[in-house]
């Protein structure tokens, strides 16, 4: 569904993306882990438009994904930390977001009605909590129940009842054939939530395959431990 081929960018003499190989494809979900500095936002960012690489190629279902838009019709986001206009209100950024997406869609209000959100329509965002920005956030990024969505740290400042919700949902949606990729620092909630990983380190793939084989082929029952046991044994691979 997402096609990365011989992706490379650079910010001044930082090299963010180097030579990246990665296919994502529907119907699965995918851990984009590493350590800060390690290529993931600006993976997302160079898939979402927002960071044009210097080399490569992005193809979304089969097309190239340069100097079109139209694409992001299909992906849902949720970035690490949401900024709206402080002094528009939740309901408003509703329906503004549902006019940016004019069409055939069936709305996705599942999470708008877990976490009640009707109920602080008329509340601005200035006046309302991390949480509770993070709850639009995640509800925005479900809202057109698009076949992409990209989360980046999504369960950041949630409270654990707020947490389980969106956990609850990404388990049920991950069976309809949509394609998740994933971003967070916390490794359960990896195991949990996606079946794939893709491990970065200074702009360069260390590794991408199931979780299943990397925690077998390293002999290691959880994902972290596997992740160490692989940079421990192969220091020096680019590319798995």
């Amino acid at each position: 569904m997402i096609t990365v081929r011989g992706l490379y960018k650079k910010f001044g003499k930082l090299e963010a993306l180097s030579n990246l190989y990665l296919d994502f494809e529907k119907g699965k979900s995918y851990a984009v882990i590493g350590p800060n500095g390690s290529g993931k936002t600006t993976l997302i960012k160079s898939i979402l438009g927002l960071v044009i690489p210097d080399e490569g190629q992005l193809q979304c279902e089969g097309t190239s994904i340069l100097n079109h838009w139209h694409y992001r019709e299909k992906i849902g986001y949720m970035p690490q930390f949401a900024t709206f206009p402080n002094h528009l209100k939740v309901g408003q950024l509703m329906e503004m977001m549902k006019d940016l997406r004019p069409g055939h869609y069936v709305l996705d209000e599942e999470l708008i009605q877990a976490y009640q959100l009707a109920d602080i329509s008329n509340k601005r965002f200035y006046t309302l909590s991390g949480g509770t920005r993070q709850k639009v956030s995640a509800a925005l990024a479900f809202l057109f129940s698009p076949p992409i969505l990209i989360l980046d740290e999504p369960t950041a400042g949630l409270d654990p009842y707020a947490v389980e919700i969106l956990k609850s949902k990404i388990q049920n949606e991950r069976t309809s054939e949509k394609l998740f990729m994933i971003t967070s620092h916390i490794m359960s909630e990896l195991e949990e939530l996606t079946s794939e990983v893709a491990y970065l380190d200074s702009g360069k793939l260390r590794y991408a395959g199931s979780i299943e084989d990397l925690k077998s082929s390293t002999r290691e029952s959880r994902l972290g431990k596997a992740i160490v046991a692989m940079l421990q044994r192969q220091p020096e691979k680019t590319t798995v």
